[in-house]
């Protein structure tokens, strides 16, 4: 029997069904004896992660993998390398499997309708992990668990403030373009901005959250003519602060000196950079998912309601935290 009541949530028909049989699972007898022993049905879970873009991406796959193992769920993995048609495959291969839960990280906001509806219907949930996505009717997932982007944002934008008193001829390296964390990284730092007419972007570019890329705009801007004038770098993520630094020191300047860099997500090189000096502020984005994720697969298949939106704890780490903090970090 499927697990659409009212939307998610199983109704009690289902609980009536198991009360009065036993089970809600077909049992075969043999030799017209005694049902065998009911064996304890897995719950099957369809993730489709984003790609490996990134060491916060690979920890946040590694947490999701890690806690199906430690609870016992069969999850069925799809790895979409960074592509939106290879996200909606996914998603259609699981509902065509008939998954008891369908999770993924969407690549881009927009265009997920069609195959959401598509999952409802078939009366799959749907959980959102880490990224949003933009749909006119919020039925079609149950709950989004990740971080605050916005509040990254505004987070990166006063270390800022504060640390060139409101001054400050910035470029920024832009996340994947449509992404949730490109819009709402670049949304919350602007609106601190705001505030401070001294504050300029002068430069801007996707960086597509990756070293390489990273590397490859900052070595651009440098090299265009606003190059000299830049003194801050705000990068939505460390994969690209980490290239670019490297970018910098090709072209005989000083990260976290000449230039000051503060980025998002807190992985080890992030602080390994701080470490060193050259980068000056990284804002955390917790990439340790897999628990918040499991403990909500679990309720919903208990019948349990879920909030909506459920966000993950997070810091604001400085150049001068970052010997002591480097030890207990575990991605």
């Amino acid at each position: 029997m499927k697990r659409n009541i009212g939307g998610w949530v199983m109704v009690g028909l289902v609980a009536v069904c198991c009360g009065m049989m036993g089970s809600c699972k077909k049992e075969t007898k043999s030799g017209g004896g005694a049902p065998p022993p009911r064996q304890a049905q897995k719950i099957v879970v369809g993730f489709s992660q984003i790609g490996a873009e990134s060491g916060w991406r690979t920890a946040n796959t590694e947490s999701i993998k890690g806690e199906a193992a430690k609870r016992g769920i069969d999850l069925q993995f799809s790895d979409a390398q960074s592509k939106q048609e290879n996200q909606i495959k996914a998603i259609r291969s699981f509902i065509a499997q008939d998954v008891d839960v369908i999770a993924f990280s969407p690549v881009v906001t927009t265009g997920w309708q069609e195959v959401l509806q598509e999952a409802k219907q078939a009366g799959i949930p749907v959980i959102l992990s880490d990224r949003a996505v933009d749909v006119t009717d919020d039925s079609l997932y149950v709950t989004f668990i990740g971080s605050d982007f916005i509040e990254e944002g505004r987070l990166a934008a006063n270390w800022v403030v504060k640390a060139t008193g409101g001054k400050a001829n910035i470029a920024e390296l832009v996340g994947t373009p449509g992404s949730a964390p490109a819009n709402d990284r670049a949304t919350g730092f602007r609106e601190v901005m705001a505030k401070y007419p001294e504050m300029k972007i002068i430069k801007t570019q996707s960086g597509d959250f990756t070293r390489t890329k990273g590397k490859e705009v900052m070595e651009a801007f440098l090299k265009s003519p606003e190059g000299k004038q830049i003194n801050l770098l705000y990068a939505h993520n460390d994969d690209m602060a980490i290239g670019a630094i490297q970018a910098m020191e090709a072209a005989g300047v000083k990260p976290g000196v000449d230039i000051k860099i503060v980025s998002i997500d807190g992985v080890k090189g992030a602080f390994e950079a701080m470490v060193a000096g050259k980068l000056n502020c990284t804002v955390e984005c917790n990439p340790l998912i897999g628990p918040a994720l499991f403990d909500a697969v679990e309720k919903l298949m208990k019948g349990e309601t879920l909030p909506k939106r459920t966000v993950i704890e997070e810091s604001v780490y400085e150049q001068s935290q970052a010997a002591e903090a480097i030890k207990t970090r575990a991605y």
